[in-house]
């Protein structure tokens, strides 16, 4: 074994020394340091590997070796085994062979959060509040949230039994696996304005974004306001989908500019004419949960004055990770370089400023006054006026008084929909996007 491992140690050397061709006098103790330490690796290899209370493969130890040093440089580069590459690649790609549903955990079972439209579980009459409690006849509890999503997941037109408890009944449903493809992109109308919302970039960004604006237009036609784009708790993903993103909205100009250690390989990206907003106003929303790819889209559109940025600073991600796959043991995910928005200002550790800073807030009716406060229409006497309809023998608002002339009304009513929850931070964009629209349109006229 220790042969073995003094073969290991002198091919490692090997390998970084010819990658360093012309190596001089001060080289040479560093190449000797080298192989001290190299040596190190292996006689701690060897100890463990013989005296360990418990037995450790090799492919454990050497696993644990390497995922060691690669966390160690900083916490976003690792090593990805096989089974963690493959499930990277199922993230990044957007689509898998499944059943179609969100789902979470609740007392052991995996609960149905919603069945995606138009998907086997959906066919299948899953829904909400569903309990999944078998699996092809095996009992669920016991299993994590991700270990049972593995199991539902499988190749595509492969059959799966479910067991579903819904309310007191318990029956059994078959569904045939199929395509399924992630939704990064969802969207709805906020009355005139066009909410956009991009959980991660993957490879459907693109494509969904367009098709998302394209049916917001063809919705609201010409009363269309503008854009939100939320970009909160987008943890980011695929580098080209951001740079496809933001120049889906910017005409011209740099993007993003990335750099490392080697100068010869930096990148810039440039945005294409077009612009699938037409020119009409966007707020994008940012939190603490945005980071990478989201960064990117929000510095670049801030950045070109083509957005107002709004919410809390983001969590600044600014690191590039490039995936290096290693045959048939998996892959590296190591920082070659760092992200720069078109300013130059670079996002590591910093994030994206936002230019309106709003902090996500619950909205509660405050007590009224004991009494309504009054107006000129509430004054004895008071004249009414003219163009109003009618005699107005109230003389104002057409509220009862009281001999005094006050309001009946003493008290302000809440209403069910006052103490509902809002999202206090799309209620601002879409106050500050409208009043964009006002804005812009009285300067056209």
């Amino acid at each position: 074994m220790r042969y073995c491992l003094k073969v290991l140690v002198a091919s490692l050397c090997a390998a970084v020394f010819m990658a360093e061709p012309g190596v001089g006098v001060a080289k040479e103790q560093d190449r000797s340091e080298t192989y001290r330490l190299l040596e190190l690796f292996g006689d701690v290899f060897e100890r463990v590997r013989a005296d360990y209370v418990e037995e450790v493969s090799d492919e454990e130890l050497i696993e644990a070796a390497v995922r060691g040093m690669l966390t160690n440089l900083d916490p976003h580069s690792a090593f990805l085994n096989r089974k963690k590459f493959s499930a990277m690649q199922v993230q990044t790609k957007g689509e898998f062979g499944g059943l179609g549903i969100e789902v979470t955990m609740e007392a052991g079972y995996v609960k149905v959060v919603s069945p995606i439209d138009d998907t086997p579980a959906f066919r299948a009459g899953l829904k909400a509040g569903d309990l999944i409690t078998h699996l092809d006849g095996e009992n669920i509890q016991g299993l994590s949230l991700s270990q049972a999503v593995d199991k539902m997941r499988g190749p595509v037109n492969s059959d799966i039994k479910l067991t579903i408890r819904r309310g007191t009944e318990s029956f059994d449903v078959s569904i045939t696996r199929d395509k399924i493809r992630i939704r990064s992109v969802r969207s709805r109308t906020e009355e005139d304005v066009g909410y956009l919302r991009i959980t991660s970039f993957s490879e459907q960004t693109e494509s969904g974004l367009k098709s998302a604006v394209g049916a917001i237009k063809t919705e609201l036609g010409d009363k269309l306001s503008g854009f939100v784009l939320d970009l909160r708790n987008n943890p980011g993903g695929l580098l080209d989908q951001a740079v496809s993103v933001a120049d889906a909205f910017l005409e011209e100009g740099e993007i993003v500019s990335t750099r490392g250690r080697v100068q010869a390989n930096a990148q810039r990206f440039h945005a294409s004419p077009g612009d699938i907003a037409e020119g009409l106003p966007i707020v994008v929303l940012i939190n603490g949960g945005s980071a990478s790819a989201s960064e990117i889209v929000a510095g670049a559109l801030q950045d070109h004055r083509r957005a107002i940025v709004l919410g809390k600073q983001s969590f600044g991600k600014g690191s590039v990770q490039t995936i290096i796959p290693l045959g048939r043991s998996g892959a590296i995910k190591l920082t070659t370089q760092r992200y720069y928005t078109p300013s130059g200002t670079s996002i590591q550790a910093r994030g994206i400023l936002p230019d309106i800073e709003v902090s996500q807030a619950r909205i509660e009716p405050v007590e009224a006054a004991s009494r309504r406060q009054r107006h000129e229409a509430d004054l004895r006497g008071a004249l009414r006026n003219d163009q109003s309809k009618g005699d107005n023998k109230d003389k104002g608002d057409g509220v009862k008084k009281n001999d005094d002339g006050e309001s009946g009304e003493s008290e302000a009513k809440t209403t069910p929909a006052a103490t509902q929850r809002v999202d206090y931070q799309l209620a601002r964009a879409l106050d500050l996007l409208r009043g964009l629209a006002l804005y812009r349109n009285r300067i056209v006229n």
